[in-house]
């Protein structure tokens, strides 16, 4: 059956202030709150009527562009002005699939990218939003949940924006997704985060079942050493197996890290954490991630791209440096997630040995409601085991959504909310319950309190709401 072909109907964004209950530092930036995004689209579908859909996705600053003259607001405009191009570019869409919808969106946000002078990262926002809000739109039409959706290929999804993949490798990974039931959790470990003592790494294992953990570095190998050995000696204290991944968000040059893994091989009591360790995330700036190849002692343990995927051939051209991965993130774009997962697994079938390709699970602070279900039964449908969340870390249940939102969100998915003193993601088991985000939509059973959100604005010279 071929994909239906969707009309855009309406397209609409909105905004909330998200208050963090603790900063949250990630290279070089301190978070302390952010704005919360949300897309309402309208679609019509052929054969199968109107249907709306939403998503929503936190705006981090200095994330999708750390340019030095690029200040905190600036960033944080540019999602803004990004989200906004997209909306309004739907205007002029026509009739198409969902993908070929994606393609003629990212042309057009190309061009504005160049013209704003935004990063391709800041321009791929505005699409993925909109992306996310028309397959929960689709979905719904259809009476399917997304993953069916996705594994008849209703979306249209093709090479045309890679073309070293084959349609017949994108039909094959689209027939083996399936629904996630659940999914462990990788806590992550900021770099402001105390380890031990109140409001800790240990306060959040006793409270919670964590087995995965994502370690921030700070690009001082010295300093890390310090970190990693604190962090290590709590695990191994704990007498848990394990595993770790670290994250240098683009602070080492390559000299240091060399040195810091020397350091880290040399000390004996990193050895049980060294030898969890998964892989190694975005260590060099996204600017010089494409100019040389990648150490062989780096390389050996395992790197993957994050900040440096901001193209569709970007985790072609990594592989051919000695990167073995990707992350996955929705804010990115779930179809270039898609496609980078058929990469690694067509690459891993045509292997005669060495380490996997692979595609991992990573997370932009995502909050309770669309942001963390869609992300969350995303990477479930791939295949993904296990996912960095860290949103629920940082802010405060449902913050400053009415108290029926997240009673909504809470009755439509009492597994992965819990109550105590206020409605919660449900944490405890170290594990994420998924089993109730395979109806029909993209994971969204229930819906935000649209007449709740404010229109997209502009920030003061704070960074606070005007």
């Amino acid at each position: 059956m071929a994909p239906p072909r969707i009309r855009i109907v309406e397209a609409e964004a909105f905004e909330r202030w998200t208050p963090f209950v603790r900063p949250f530092r990630f290279g070089a930036v301190t978070v302390e709150g952010a704005f919360q995004a949300f897309v309402r689209v309208v679609v019509e579908v052929e054969g199968h009527g109107r249907a709306t859909g939403m998503t929503a996705e936190l705006m981090p600053p200095k994330w999708f562009d750390k340019r030095a003259e690029r200040s905190t607001d600036d960033t944080v405009r540019d999602l803004k002005a990004s989200l906004a191009a997209a909306v309004a570019a739907t205007r002029d869409l026509g009739s198409d699939t969902a993908f070929g919808h994606h393609a003629n969106l990212q042309a057009a946000q190309a061009d504005w990218a160049k013209a704003a002078d935004a990063t391709a990262l800041s321009a791929s926002f505005g699409v993925a939003q909109v992306d996310k809000a028309v397959l929960d739109g689709l979905s719904r039409a259809l009476g399917q949940g997304f993953v069916s959706v996705l594994k008849a290929n209703a979306v249209g999804l093709d090479n045309r924006l890679t073309p070293d993949l084959s349609e017949a490798a994108i039909t094959s990974r689209l027939s083996a997704l399936s629904p996630g039931r659940s999914i462990a959790i990788r806590h992550t470990v900021g770099l402001t985060d105390r380890i031990t003592g109140a409001d800790s790494l240990a306060t959040e294992m006793d409270a919670a079942d964590l087995r995965y953990f994502k370690i921030k570095l700070g690009g001082d190998p010295a300093a890390d050493i310090d970190r990693l050995l604190a962090i290590a000696g709590l695990l191994e204290a704990r007498g848990i197996d394990y595993r770790a991944t670290v994250d240098a968000n683009e602070q080492y040059q390559p000299d240091a890290l060399s040195d810091l893994l020397a350091r880290a091989d040399a000390e004996p009591r990193l050895g049980g954490l060294m030898g969890r360790l998964l892989f190694i995330e975005q260590p060099f700036d996204r600017r010089v991630t494409f100019e040389r190849p990648l150490p062989a002692d780096v390389a050996a343990r395992g790197v993957i791209i994050d900040e440096a995927d901001d193209a569709d051939d970007a985790f072609l051209r990594a592989r051919a440096l000695g990167y073995r991965g990707v992350s996955s993130k929705c804010c990115k774009g779930l179809y270039k997630a898609l496609l980078n997962t058929v990469r690694a697994a067509a690459w891993n079938a045509g292997s005669t040995g060495g380490p996997a390709f692979l595609v991992s699970a990573e997370d932009l602070t995502c909050q309770a409601g669309l942001a963390v279900q869609q992300d969350s039964a995303f990477v479930a449908a791939l295949g993904l085991t296990h996912v960095e969340r860290n949103g629920h870390h940082y802010v405060d249940g449902f913050a400053e959504a009415p108290a029926a939102e997240a009673e909504a969100f809470l009755a439509a998915h009492p597994g992965l909310y819990a109550r105590s003193d206020r409605i919660r993601l449900a944490v405890a088991s170290g594990r994420l319950d998924l089993s109730t985000l395979d109806g029909p939509g993209f994971a969204s059973a229930a819906m935000p309190d649209v007449a709740s959100l404010s229109p997209l604005t502009t920030l003061s010279a704070q960074g606070l709401p005007a």
